[in-house]
């Protein structure tokens, strides 16, 4: 990781100051590095050693850090990672022209490959990210959204970057069709895991150590896996007190909302859904080579259900 960071360090000078300003300021506010490490991880459990795997393991994080810069400005976000967002401080234009840069810094990196394969991976998924993030916008304040809608959306826009990261590695190690189909679907269902967990945190979580606001996903009018299963459980009433919150956004209801959610045990189911993409993710991970980068993926996957941030 500490390679990473020097590609990451090197690759972010800009001729123009602004860049390099508003792209440090992000990668530099303790980001969990999750994406670049699965790649490496995968790199390791597959005997791959090779330098190309800093770059793009950098090249992912380029493209996360990208789709943050914008998700900030779509979602009026003040607060990421404990600390004001880029565009609070530096204004949506900046935001948004500094993500269009890491993302054609990116694609830049990415020939360094020579591979059509990861250009045709990582292309792919950075296409199918954009339109997990246009499905989200066009589900904002929707509350007939259905599980399955919502993990068309999470699968898009969060679990695709860990999908291919994975993916990538596998390649890189020059895996058989086989082991690289068994990579991906671990960092798919990892992914998965890791954002239905992000959204029970929105609910019960501490606000100073998530580093962002509670209650950000209701006031966006996201509708959640815990908002789904609250309203699938609860009483007209409280079906109809969370549908109101939904497609107004008021956050002067989140408090009748978490006693809602936490009565009718829709977190459990979250949770318990979050649960069985993590053991998929496990039993994809078993499918490799028996090594410490593997027990590491294991154990990555086992504790991503305790996560607090």
């Amino acid at each position: 990781m500490r390679e990473v960071d020097l590609v990451i360090a090197q690759r972010l000078d800009s001729g123009v100051p602004l860049v390099g300003q508003v792209s440090r300021y992000i990668i530099s506010a303790g980001g969990k590095r999750l994406r670049p490490a699965l790649l490496l991880l995968v790199c390791g459990a597959l005997g791959f050693k090779g330098t190309q795997r800093f770059n793009l393991a950098a090249v992912v994080e380029f493209i996360h850090t990208a789709t943050l810069l914008h998700d900030d400005v779509v979602d009026d976000s003040s607060l990421r990672r404990g600390h004001a967002t880029a565009n609070e401080t530096f204004g949506n234009p900046a935001s948004v022209l500094v993500g269009d840069f890491l993302y054609s810094r990116a694609f830049q990196m990415m020939v360094d490959a020579q591979s059509m394969r990861i250009m045709e991976v990582l292309a792919d998924a950075t296409n199918i990210i954009a339109e997990g993030e246009v499905m989200q916008l066009m589900n904002m304040h929707n509350a007939a959204l259905d599980e399955a809608g919502y993990l068309q959306v999470i699968r898009s826009k969060t679990a695709k970057l860990f999908e291919a990261s994975a993916r990538v590695g596998a390649i890189l190690a020059s895996a058989d069709p086989a082991t690289e189909s068994v990579c991906a679907d671990y960092g798919q269902a990892l992914g998965t895991a890791f954002q239905v967990i992000d959204d029970v945190l929105d609910y019960t979580g501490d606000a100073a150590v998530m580093g962002k606001n509670l209650g950000d996903d209701l006031r966006e009018g996201k509708t959640t896996l815990p908002l789904i299963a609250a309203m699938q459980r609860g009483s007209q009433t409280e079906r109809a007190l969370i549908k109101t919150a939904i497609e107004t956004g008021r956050l002067d209801l989140i408090d009748e909302v978490v006693t809602i959610v936490t009565a009718t045990g829709a977190l459990d189911v979250a949770r318990q859904a979050a649960t069985n993409e993590a053991q998929r993710a496990i039993a994809a991970a078993q499918q490799l080579p028996d090594n410490a980068y593997t027990q590491c993926l294991i154990q990555l996957a086992a504790q991503l259900l305790d996560r607090q941030y």
